[in-house]
């Protein structure tokens, strides 16, 4: 049951100001998993689905924002979203959504449709395989890696180190981790009719880049094709075209910048979500809508943590200038 203290809270926040929360995910597991841990499995993620249908107004994402333009947003909007087209999300979330009727918007990188693992999936699986107690990684500058205090520590420890590095780099890196494991290929997104399948269960696809870089690590040509061509590919798959998209990694400055922006309004896009935390106003710039993950697991700390975010003030760029 969700506290009185907190639907009070929530009701004041919602007498405040019309504000639109967005929850960012990425999977949803079929059993948890300790490499994973911040990731839901169906049980957990169904709750966190009742507690926020039980307190907020879920709405489609394009709905949303026509309602934010207009003035019109209800009380308490919040809208779900998925981030890179994991075909847990089609087989795991949408039926979990379907059953408490929820809208969902799922926001899917391309080159892994048929077939292939993101970079992130490759180092997992290769942390997850690797034998031994250590790994030994000087030929990466990554020093000696140890497994012996936890697999999922070793992980933190890698991930960053790797992301940033620049995407050739990133890509050959991860394959390399993944051999010297002896983990296989596996198949984690989700296939041309998994993503139609999202439609018909009513559900909104939107564009997420071909292969998930740094936007702002790469040449402005090159972005540019990046974001483009993903568009086309999904709207080809789907038959509808797609009016929003989730920048990769999603930091402002970091990770995109005005350069970006720009492109995504010259494609055709309404909207782009970020990583920044906090929620959208009438004024907040539809290029830059903030997104956020609570992972608390008791109700009334994951609904707190929602009523924080509802009051943060979210990072942008300045659209104005090129970074």
């Amino acid at each position: 049951m969700i506290g009185l203290a907190t639907r009070l809270a929530l009701r004041a926040a919602a007498l405040r100001e019309r504000r639109l929360s967005i929850v960012l995910f990425h999977h949803v597991l079929s059993a948890p998993d300790a490499l994973l841990v911040d990731e839901p499995d169906i049980a957990r993620f169904s709750a966190q689905m009742r507690w926020l249908r039980a307190s907020f107004n879920i709405l489609p994402l394009r709905t949303a924002v026509e309602q934010l333009c207009a003035g019109t947003l209800p009380a308490r909007a919040l809208c779900i979203t998925f981030d890179d087209g994991y075909r847990d999300n089609a087989l795991n979330a949408v039926p979990v959504l379907r059953s408490l009727g929820l809208p969902a918007t799922f926001f899917v990188t391309t080159r892994y449709i048929n077939g292939g693992m993101m970079w992130n999936d490759r180092v997992v699986e290769a942390v997850r395989h690797w034998p031994g107690t250590q790994m030994e990684l000087m030929d990466f500058g990554l020093g000696t890696v140890g497994l012996a205090s936890g697999r999922q520590h070793a992980l933190a420890q890698l991930l960053p180190q790797i992301k940033y590095r620049p995407y050739a780099d990133r890509e050959a890196l991860a394959d390399e981790l993944l051999a010297r494991s002896g983990a296989a290929t596996t198949r984690m997104m989700m296939d041309e009719n998994e993503i139609r399948s999202l439609v018909r269960a009513g559900m909104e696809v939107g564009g997420h880049t071909v292969s998930h870089p740094i936007l702002c690590a790469l040449e402005t040509r090159a972005a540019a094709d990046e974001i483009r061509t993903n568009k086309s590919d999904l709207e080809g798959i789907i038959g509808t075209p797609l009016s929003s998209f989730a920048y990769p990694n999603g930091q402002p400055r970091r990770d995109y910048d005005a350069r970006h922006i720009a492109i995504l309004r010259d494609s055709g896009y309404r909207c782009a979500l970020s990583t920044s935390a906090g929620t959208a106003a009438q004024h907040t710039s539809l290029y830059q809508l903030p997104r956020f993950t609570p992972w608390d697991r008791s109700t009334a700390k994951y609904l707190a943590r929602m009523l924080v975010n509802y009051f943060q003030a979210p990072s942008c760029v300045d659209e104005t200038v090129s970074a």
